[in-house]
């Protein structure tokens, strides 16, 4: 575990040593913020009309927390391609994978450590967004089981995203291609499910249950299913697998 903790560290303070780390996170907080303020201000409207028209009352959290999520997942798309994208593709670049591979380190406590690391920024990127959660409350009664469960979901999925943006970028030496690789790659898993709406039954039942987002529409409701979770684990496990693989195999060209 010390060897993985370093490696975590070791990535996260790379982070934060260039502009990577502030950039990401002031970008996601900004959109994060505009989603947040254009939500609330058609909350407030329609409130205001319901009210006026019989004394009926919205749910905050299926009217604005559940879109509030859901929005945030298409920020991601745009954000883990750049989180991702040096995480081996720098180090082959550099020539510090050679003094990686040939440290006392296992492939699977460098994967591990360098998975961990990106979560540890993705962990920090949502932390600041909790404070538009807290206005929530200051103000209003939000229910907050979905909420709990929203930011679970969004945090298995990133983490599903992350394995796949370290697969990629462990397979090339230029993080613009990596970059795009994984945002091309991310688009897929995004509108799978769009594709199932242009074919049959069985194989639109199939790409519904590939499409990474149709797992998260029940954590953005506050329902936890296990298979959910299981699709979530499976997904980074494989992801983590493969680029394990690629890993040991750069070990063997060294």
């Amino acid at each position: 575990m010390r060897n993985i903790a370093a490696i975590a560290q070791r990535e996260l303070r790379s982070y934060f040593a260039s502009p990577i780390a502030y950039v990401l996170i002031g970008f996601f907080a900004l959109l994060f913020g505009y989603f947040f303020y254009a939500l609330l201000s058609f909350f407030e409207r329609q409130s205001m009309q319901m009210g006026m028209a019989g004394g009926q009352t919205m749910n905050v959290n299926q009217m604005l927390e559940g879109p509030l999520l859901m929005n945030a997942t298409v920020i991601l798309l745009f954000v883990f391609p750049l989180i991702t994208m040096r995480t081996y593709s720098e180090e082959k670049r550099s020539g510090t994978i050679e003094l990686l591979l040939t440290s006392p380190l296992t492939d699977l406590q460098i994967i591990l450590g360098k998975f961990i690391g990106a979560m540890l920024l993705y962990a920090a990127m949502l932390g600041v967004t909790l404070i538009h959660m807290a206005m929530l409350f200051a103000y209003g009664t939000p229910e907050w089981k979905p909420i709990a469960t929203g930011y679970l979901g969004l945090l298995m999925m990133g983490g599903c995203f992350i394995s796949v943006g370290l697969l990629i970028s462990s397979l090339t030496k230029n993080q613009i291609v990596a970059a795009m690789v994984t945002f091309a790659v991310f688009l897929m898993l995004w509108v799978i499910n769009w594709i199932g709406s242009f074919v049959g039954p069985t194989t639109q039942a199939v790409l519904q249950h590939l499409s990474i987002t149709e797992h998260f529409d029940d954590f953005a409701k506050g329902i936890v299913d296990t298979k959910h979770l299981v699709y979530y684990a499976s997904f980074m496990a494989f992801g983590l697998f493969l680029t394990m693989k690629s890993v040991d195999s750069e070990r063997w060209r060294g």
